[in-house]
């Protein structure tokens, strides 16, 4: 209990902490965390797009073959021109625009164009601008960026631009594109939630006001660089543009009126049409990404220039030109790919439009986020309290795996963003943390047991209670047990021959010391001495199997081993030790009994106090070792064993029936012939003939002087002079 009081009260301070960290530092942790989602993609593997998308690709075949960039203008616009001819541009705007619903897109398929390239300067290669140049007349000369613009009026073409997120030095030349839609924005604070740029680059006019509208690529990458999400709107001098991929689906769908959802944390979604698009806070949408790079279609510009394709790989795509080779510097770094062409990216986002497929983070997520960050500490914390380390080892991966498998199935079929970072941080500190502690309570209750129980029982019995610490041996329990007396007879005379108490102490050490050794070489635990007295006890704290037969074992060998010491100590001129021992098997209570500040591990109940009485009954008697009939029930061992009465001790108001042990067997025909001789005494006896008893009494103890005999003989001379009434054989003591 105490284990699982400490282990949910770290369940609970981990879960404070985490939430804590998550709430208020959820940017300092957002890069580790997206970095674990990118592995589920990878995980993921690619999958198929919806085949409405084709990448016209200035790589480096188009560089080798038709020369470095930027080109002539004149051949770019023919680039527009080809792939209008074979098929992209197979509307006009006007027919665009009759499209109202996204849903029929996959269906039919609409043919535009986006560019990926900015025209931010004039073409110096444009005739027109080297006969300005040369001061030469240039009226009637072709000018390559009015062709381009023409161009671009004539075919489904919008163009792109970016912004500078930053300030770069230069100042806003007050130019914005001019984009044909209506952009509503519902929200209920002042509170500005869509990133604002510093600046557009456009186009230069001729191109710019030439298109009938356009779209920015900018992107923001993660911290580290990866790009994750792109925003699909951004706010500049109060009015708001949208990207290149947006802008391509809008006009694709032909819808006028875009509105911006807003909940008080943020952006929601955008809506377009019958569409909802979720975002984040600041309008960014969470790529979907298809597989690494290239599994989008990719066809070589100069392909399409040299008119060197097939048209049905054209006909009625979304065709988006860009570039993949690396000297033009529109490389990025996603989830699956380090080197990723920034123009598959936006054909990502609009493939993930088409299909709907998106992921996103709502700001519900945070209660999702917070019930597995403290569902996880405080059920694994408790958990760790009831289970040993390599179990625990294996919940805690368990619990890793399957939190995994729960976000993959969130991320990819839910399409919702699940924090992993930190619920599997919680189950790593709580693993931690409850390992150590573990480690501690072992290594305390290792100690306790030590200390418990290193002078009670043997050496391996220690070190078997130690392995084994979360057996709870030292609370109080219920357990059957085999309980030992023994006491030295005639104490006081023994004390006043010794002469001094050094001379006393020494002699009981030299008693104590084999006694002791041989009641734990048979398994039992000391439990106290009590002056020349010993108490010890056996099936507990370990289990003992044939308990009963260890104690009396253990008895016969001290008297043996009494009858060497009193050799010694007659050798030595100091008086005998003699001793009685009562066992007795019963029902007791063990465990940690004392006061809160001292304590001991011990054993109590009515079995203990009937063993303390059978050891003290061995003075009248004259015996050694009395056993009740509860311990000789449960002896599997042979031993000379003979009936020595029915009594009834002080405090108790039920007989006993007890025996005593006269040493191990088997039984010589000597001695079978006087127990039985005896048992045939004890028989008249209890059938009150106790003339024919005392016969057989003296008749005994005229063979063998037996103090037991004369206790019979006087006993039976006692009640042939006072006959009892109702006599049932018991015998009652008023004394301990």
């Amino acid at each position: 209990m105490k284990k699982l009081l400490l282990q949910a009260t770290v369940g609970i301070a981990v879960a404070i902490l985490m939430t804590l960290l998550y709430l208020k530092l959820p940017q300092e942790f957002a890069t580790f965390d997206s970095t674990l989602r990118d592995y589920l993609f990878k995980l993921r593997g690619p999958i198929p797009t919806t085949d409405n998308i084709v990448i016209i690709d200035l790589d480096e075949k188009s560089l080798k073959e038709l020369g470095q960039w930027p080109w002539p203008r004149q051949q770019f616009a023919q680039l527009l021109t080809n792939l209008t001819e074979a098929g992209v541009g197979i509307m006009d705007f006007c027919e665009l625009k009759a499209r109202i619903d996204l849903t029929n897109l996959t269906e039919a398929g609409v043919g535009i164009i986006g560019l990926d390239i900015v025209f931010a300067e004039k073409d110096n290669s444009s005739p027109k601008e080297v006969f300005r140049r040369l001061g030469l007349p240039s009226d009637h000369v072709p000018d390559y960026d009015q062709i381009l613009g023409q161009t671009i009026a004539q075919t489904p073409t919008i163009v792109g631009y970016f912004f500078a997120l930053e300030n770069d030095g230069l100042k806003p030349d007050g130019l914005t594109p001019n984009i044909p839609a209506i952009f509503i924005e519902r929200k209920g604070e002042n509170q500005e939630f869509l990133i604002q740029p510093y600046r557009p680059i456009l186009n230069i006019p001729a191109i710019q006001n030439q298109a009938y509208s356009s779209g920015f690529f900018t992107m923001i990458p993660d911290a580290d660089g990866i790009v994750r999400s792109v925003p699909l709107l951004l706010k500049y001098d109060g009015m708001i543009f949208p990207s290149l991929a947006f802008e391509l689906i809008r006009i694709a769908s032909g819808v006028k009126k875009v509105t911006i959802n807003y909940s008080e944390v943020g952006v929601e979604e955008i809506t377009l049409g019958k569409l909802a698009i979720p975002t984040d806070r600041n309008g960014r949408i969470f790529v979907n990404y298809r597989g690494p790079s290239h599994t989008f279609p990719y066809i070589s510009a100069t392909d399409v220039i040299n008119k060197r394709i097939d048209p049905n790989l054209l006909n009625g795509k979304i065709a988006l030109i860009g570039t993949s080779a690396a000297g033009l510097l529109d490389l990025r770094s996603t989830p699956f790919d380090n080197v990723f062409p920034g123009v598959e990216v936006h054909a990502n986002i609009i493939d993930n439009i088409i299909a709907k497929d998106f992921i996103a983070r709502p700001s519900w997520m945070v209660g999702v986020d917070l019930t597995l960050i403290i569902g996880a500490a405080l059920i694994m914390a408790i958990l760790y309290a009831f289970t040993p380390a390599l179990i625990a080892l294996t919940l805690a991966l368990l619990a890793a795996a399957g939190l995994l498998i729960f976000d993959y199935w969130m991320l990819f079929s839910q399409g919702l963003i699940v924090n992993i970072l930190f619920p599997l941080t919680t189950l790593l500190v709580i693993f931690l943390i409850s390992m150590v502690l573990s480690y501690l309570l072992e290594a305390r209750q290792k100690e306790l047991i030590k200390n418990k129980f290193a002078k009670k029982v043997s050496p391996a019995v220690v070190e078997k209670l130690i392995s084994n610490p979360d057996d709870m041996i030292l609370d109080g329990e219920e357990r059957y047990v085999t309980i030992f007396f023994s006491d030295i007879r005639g104490f006081t005379t023994l004390s006043e021959a010794m002469g001094s108490p050094k001379r006393l102490v020494q002699l009981l050490n030299r008693y104590m010391t084999p006694m002791t050794d041989i009641i734990i070489a048979h398994q039992g635990t000391i439990d106290k001495f009590i002056g020349d007295a010993i108490m010890s006890y056996w099936n507990a704290p370990n289990d003992v199997p044939n308990h009963e037969d260890e104690a009396v074992t253990a008895a016969i060998e001290q008297i043996e081993k009494l009858k060497e010491l009193n050799a010694e100590l007659a050798a030595e001129g100091t008086p005998p030790i003699d001793i009685g021992i009562g066992i007795n098997t019963g029902l007791s209570t063990v465990g940690e009994m004392g006061s809160k500040g001292r304590a001991d591990y011990t054993i109590i109940g009515d079995p203990v106090n009937l063993a303390s009485r059978l050891e003290g009954l061995n003075k009248p008697y004259g015996s050694h070792i009395i056993i009740s009939e509860f311990t000789k029930k449960g002896l599997k061992k042979e031993y000379v064993i003979r009936h020595l009465d029915l009594v009834r001790v002080k405090g108790k108001n039920k007989p006993v029936e007890i025996f005593e042990v006269l040493g191990f067997g088997p039984v010589t025909p000597e001695q079978q012939a006087m127990i039985d001789r005896y048992h045939e005494a004890i028989a008249l006896y209890n059938a009150s003939d106790f003339a024919g008893a005392k016969a057989i009494f003296e008749e005994l103890e005229a063979k063998e002087h037996d103090q037991l005999y004369t206790v019979y003989i006087e006993r039976c001379d006692h009640f042939i002079k006072n006959p009892p009434v109702a006599f049932d054989g018991v015998f009652t003591f008023t004394t301990k």
